[in-house]
């Protein structure tokens, strides 16, 4: 079955997230980071559950130029573009031929970030438990990069949770995090919007009002 919207299955991602809080998976300082926008609205009832911050991290697909919903690679700050080698190799594209594309999302990664914080620094995450949140997994790269960027700052734990994944993409992302929490890998997994009701896009203001705890 579907989950309703991205809120309903932020809660059931909730429950079981608390389960394993209350066992001492989770040392604390916890804090949540919600890949924006579609993982916002899941990790905000994350946060709440486990009664930590929720912040964001910024993360820009870079989709394949026939197919701009399949993510071939993705960029995080300023840091390097993460490609998928194999998708290019099976594209027939080269870094250089997606150069474009990573200008275009990096210009649209630094108005997300300058908007959605509004002068707040980044929260700092060496020596803590940083939960990852998305709406879902296709590809995984997304996730990856962002995990990537978490690693470098040294937190004491990381933990990917999400409502959905693709298996493959799951078990990818397994050597990334040292945690992945996911509630549904269904073998038969097309696309990450096909296992919500409704999985309307979401707005800059969506995620504000989010982080506003609105």
């Amino acid at each position: 079955m579907p989950f309703r919207d991205r809120r309903e299955a932020g809660r059931e991602l909730a429950r079981c997230l608390r389960v394993l809080q209350e066992k001492g998976a989770f040392p604390d300082p916890v804090v949540v980071l919600a890949l924006p926008r579609g993982g916002v609205a899941v990790a905000a009832e994350v946060a709440r559950a486990l009664d930590a911050p929720l912040d964001v991290l910024v993360v820009r697909k870079i989709g394949a130029p026939s197919h701009e919903e399949y993510g071939i690679g993705a960029i995080v700050g300023d840091g390097p573009p993460l490609f998928d080698d194999w998708a290019l190799d099976q594209l027939g594209l080269s870094e250089a031929d997606l150069a474009p594309v990573v200008a275009r999302e990096r210009r649209e990664l630094h108005r997300r970030e300058r908007l959605y914080r509004q002068g707040r620094p980044a929260p700092e995450l060496g020596g803590r438990t940083v939960i990852v949140v998305d709406d879902g997994l296709a590809t995984g790269v997304t996730a990856s990069a962002a995990l990537s960027s978490v690693r470098r700052q040294e937190p004491a734990r990381v933990v990917l949770a999400v409502p959905v994944s693709s298996p493959e993409a799951a078990e990818l992302l397994s050597h990334d995090a040292d945690d992945v929490i996911c509630l549904k890998r269904p073998s038969s997994f097309t696309a990450v919007g096909l296992c919500y009701e409704d999985f309307e896009q979401l707005t800059d203001d969506d995620v504000l009002r989010a982080l506003h705890g609105d």
